[in-house]
């Protein structure tokens, strides 16, 4: 198990010191300097040039790579150009938010696409059902759909906040609710990509041997499907999940913009409309280091229900 996990730390961190470098050269030079968003478009460039020297941003693009990585693995991203708060101080308000919907959204997917696509009772409408749900869940875009929840449940229905957040203190009943629509706009096209990599894992591994001898010694379809094929379908999906957590981090800006939440989506297109520079290479950190980590996760998950895995380079 140390050695797979050398051996993929081996992997991650030049991959991590690649995708961070361009990140930075990325945000740093072609979105403009620094110091010409600090002081505006009406400054003379003689103010510009002399703020770049007085702050370091004219030095060379590898140093300051170095200055900036160096100091965000000390816990200093700098301070936001925009409201001059620490940069790290605004990622740890915000990332508990994200973190937490993209856990619910990947824990529903997971669950319900593991569960009822190994169901074997009335197997025809079941197929049907999540056929036709996986198809709506993948097309129809995450903005539309979260509109269109607000709408039946909030405006129609009224019985779900339509947008905002509640803190864990408030209630946990009130903060709930302010959860369920964000996690199930988040949760639907990952159910669907998940029910459709499952049911064929399912379907490939119900034709193999062994499950013709279990079905040739009497056993339940019941328990042939949740003893013997789910524990070998369910492998790739772990990989799968593992990805889509990470990825989720970054992909809830949709959601959070739709519904008004305080979390990394939010602060990053708050960033992006003002080119600030700090919480913009900080958010970009934070989702290539946590695609990479539920990476990791998953692999050694993979490797623990797999033990061939922990053997593979």
């Amino acid at each position: 198990m140390f050695a797979l996990i050398g051996w993929r730390l081996a992997v991650m961190i030049p991959n991590a010191v690649l995708l961070t470098f361009l990140l930075f050269a990325t945000v740093t030079s072609f979105l403009g300097t620094p110091a010409a968003i600090m002081l505006g478009e009406e400054a003379s460039p003689e103010a510009v040039a002399e703020l770049n020297a007085s702050m370091g941003f004219d030095a060379p693009l590898l140093e300051r790579y170095w200055n900036w990585v160096s100091s965000a693995f000390s816990g200093d991203f700098g301070r936001s150009y925009s409201t001059q708060q620490p940069v790290g101080r605004m990622i740890a308000d915000a990332l508990p938010l994200t973190l937490e919907l993209a856990v619910w959204a990947i824990f529903i997917a997971f669950a319900g696409a593991v569960l009822i696509n190994s169901a074997t009772i009335l197997r025809s409408v079941v197929d049907r059902v999540t056929t036709a749900v996986s198809i709506v869940g993948i097309t129809v875009p995450n903005f539309f759909l979260g509109l269109i929840l607000i709408y039946v449940f909030s405006i129609y229905l009224r019985l779900l906040p339509t947008t905002g957040w509640s803190p864990w203190s408030a209630g946990v009943g009130l903060h709930l609710q302010h959860m369920i629509l964000p996690a199930l706009t988040l949760t639907a096209f990952y159910f669907s990509s998940f029910s459709l990599v499952y049911k064929g894992e399912y379907q490939a591994t119900e034709g193999s041997l062994f499950v013709r001898a279990a079905r040739s010694k009497g056993l339940s379809e019941a328990r042939i499907s949740y003893r013997h094929i789910l524990p070998n379908s369910i492998l790739p999906l772990i990989t799968y999940a593992g990805l889509s957590l990470g990825q989720l981090v970054g992909g809830a800006v949709v959601t959070e913009t739709v519904f008004s939440m305080p979390g990394m989506g939010r602060l990053l297109v708050n960033a992006i409309n003002t080119r600030d520079f700090p919480v913009m290479l900080a958010v970009g950190m934070v989702i290539i280091v946590g695609v990479m980590l539920m990476n990791l996760v998953a692999d050694l998950t993979y490797s623990l229900i797999n033990p061939l895995v922990r053997t593979a380079r």
